[in-house]
């Protein structure tokens, strides 16, 4: 009797490892399937944001910079990803990083011609300042006359236009009373005060002053 619990005893035990080294083994392969499940679906997610990613890039709905998207662009294609559409989207996009840059430089060009523009004029405009303080603030009558034969060699004609802006209201130009270069040149030699500021001119095709625009200050 004896001897036969010792080798029922024995049976059990054998089961039990039996049944452990199953059960190890079936965990086992169940950690490996989830594993693969979880990169599975990794891969399908960065595939998907890939997509999304470059989508936004190509139809400039990103408020990523240029450098940004290109940095984003290099990022995908480092994943290596085997899908003919994140391929293609890729090509997209470089392209158009390529249509952004140039159409920034061409901006930027475009900004630095203008401010040169501007600088030109604001200097072109000092001189006209500077030539009307000139005859507002001349020691005597000779000097005004001789500073206003000077100006006027600028001005297509003695009668060239004269607008005086007196107010400005929602981009609205409120004006003074028209007038000609040669009379609001001896008004300025006659009042011995130059309260205006050169806003715009216009000149013709031999680069003589044909209107004149100034603001008051």
């Amino acid at each position: 009797m004896k001897q036969m619990l010792k080798i029922s005893s024995k049976l059990v035990v054998m089961m039990l490892i039996a049944t452990i080294a199953i059960g190890g083994a079936t965990s086992c392969k169940s950690k490996k399937k989830l594993a693969k499940e979880a990169a599975a679906a990794e891969y399908a997610a960065k595939v998907e944001q890939a997509k999304k990613d470059l989508n936004a890039i190509i139809n400039e709905e990103t408020s990523w910079t240029i450098d940004e998207q290109a940095e984003r662009v290099a990022t995908i294609k480092a994943y290596n990803i085997d899908d003919p559409e994140v391929k293609d989207l890729i090509v997209k996009a470089d392209q158009k990083i390529e249509e952004l840059r140039a159409r920034k430089a061409e901006e930027e060009r475009l900004k630095r011609e203008e401010e040169a523009r501007r600088k030109a004029a604001q200097s072109e405009f000092v001189v006209l300042d500077n030539s009307f303080n000139a005859i507002a603030n001349a020691v005597n009558y000779d000097a005004a006359n001789r500073k206003i034969d000077e100006t006027l060699q600028q001005f297509a004609s003695p009668d060239a236009l004269v607008l005086i802006i007196i107010s400005r209201d929602g981009g609205v130009n409120d004006y003074d009373r028209p007038t000609t270069i040669s009379r609001f040149l001896d008004y300025l030699k006659d009042k011995k005060q130059y309260k205006y500021k050169v806003e715009t001119l216009k000149r013709d095709s031999l680069g003589k002053i044909t209107e004149l625009e100034l603001i008051t200050k």
